[in-house]
């Protein structure tokens, strides 16, 4: 898969499942699981144990699953990661030698950041995404609409205390994709190999991430047609005179 591929994908479906568990066996099940839910997007976070094998035997074994790397801190990291197939790295904050590396190695790249400044920096660096990181706990949606509107071309993915409830608002603000943890991959379901209740999940957040952008672009259509209207009644209103 291309980098453009890869982004094009991320953009399409709309969440990055962020899988952090405490053996590889739990991280292949939660991807699996995650998977047949209906989001072929997981990101392996180096806190996993042995996660760079992980990652391999899932790029090897699950051809049409997008395998990210997740808390890649060194260039290094994001070396081995690359050798093992991911096909792309994200970081709670910014390096910008990583973003460089990832730029170079043509990889997809979302380096995390949350003040504007650190997002104007990550972007300007040759990041694809950048990942507002933790953006609950500074605003939730209300920020991301704030940043927004503010850089309205850095395509953001919120990420940070997103769950079930939230997930279409961090949408309607306008980020281009949310970043899901423990509430789309519960440790009780990982722990009780609850795999019904994962793909339930996934079925969940992806129809949420539907109705917001469905519900977008009715109101950029209802926008539309109100000043199509406008222009009609001027024009109306100048061929009386």
């Amino acid at each position: 898969m291309t980098k453009q591929e890869v982004c094009d994908l991320i953009r399409e479906i709309g969440i990055i499942p962020a899988v952090r568990v405490s053996s590889p066996d739990d991280a292949h099940f939660a991807a699996e699981a995650v998977a047949r839910g209906g989001i072929p997007i997981v990101e392996i976070t180096m806190t996993v144990p042995g996660a760079i094998d992980v990652i391999a035997h899932l790029v090897k074994f699950h051809p049409k699953m997008l395998v990210g790397a997740g808390t890649v801190l060194k260039v290094e990291t994001a070396q081995r990661c690359i050798e093992a197939g991911a096909g792309f790295i994200t970081a709670p904050g910014f390096n910008p030698k990583i973003v460089g590396f990832a730029s170079s190695q043509n990889l997809a790249v979302l380096p995390g950041a949350l003040t504007p400044s650190e997002v104007i920096e990550a972007w300007e660096a040759g990041s694809d995404f950048v990942k507002v990181f933790p953006c609950a706990p500074v605003g939730g949606d209300a920020y991301i609409k704030a940043l927004n509107t503010a850089l309205p071309k850095i395509p953001l993915v919120a990420a940070g205390g997103v769950n079930s409830k939230n997930a279409n608002q961090f949408i309607l603000a306008g980020a281009e994709a949310v970043g899901v943890g423990k509430d789309l991959i519960p440790h009780e379901a990982i722990q009780r190999r609850q795999a019904d209740r994962i793909r339930e999940l996934a079925h969940r957040f992806s129809l949420l991430v539907k109705e917001a952008r469905a519900l977008m672009h009715a109101r950029k259509q209802s926008v539309v047609s109100a000043k199509a209207m406008e222009k009609c009644e001027e024009k109306a209103e100048l061929a009386k005179h």
